[in-house]
């Protein structure tokens, strides 16, 4: 088991280094070069800025075993297809149960912005976000130990 981090604009990339190291996890962070990223503990791949460059790389490398942190609801489906367990940066586990409705929402909001409107962007992150992520990552590394 691994644990691949979507790093680009990811807030608790800190939060899962020190949890895959202190479970003796291997951890890879994948960004792009417009992000620097030097964990102790996790190796970074960094990748060209193209579309997508990021998300088709992690793909590539996410295996059954793996968790995949990002908030990217595209590349979740990806890794879906793949039969990977993925999570977000609030601890809200992506599955076949909630994956379409979440890409419905992006694709309604994109019509929304592409036609002039606007909407409301997200709240400062808080300290029970992470509260909720660490609880449930936890949750997950204990269910792929066993």
């Amino acid at each position: 088991m691994r644990i691949l981090i979507d790093a680009d604009g990811c807030p608790v990339v800190d939060i899962v280094v020190q949890m895959a190291k202190k479970h003796d996890i291997e951890c890879i962070i994948l960004c792009d070069t417009s992000h620097v990223f030097q964990k102790d503990g996790a190796k970074t791949l960094t990748f060209s800025k193209g579309a997508d460059s990021v998300d088709f790389a992690l793909v590539n490398l996410a295996n059954v075993d793996d968790i995949v942190i990002t908030q990217d609801y595209g590349l979740a489906a990806m890794c879906l297809s793949k039969s990977v367990v993925v999570l977000n940066q609030n601890g809200i586990e992506y599955t076949s149960n909630n994956i379409d409705a979440l890409l419905l929402a992006r694709h309604t909001a994109k019509k929304i912005r592409s036609s002039g409107g606007r909407l409301k962007g997200p709240s400062k992150r808080k300290k029970e976000q992470d509260a909720a992520f660490k609880s449930k990552l936890l949750q997950l590394l204990m269910r792929h130990s066993s």
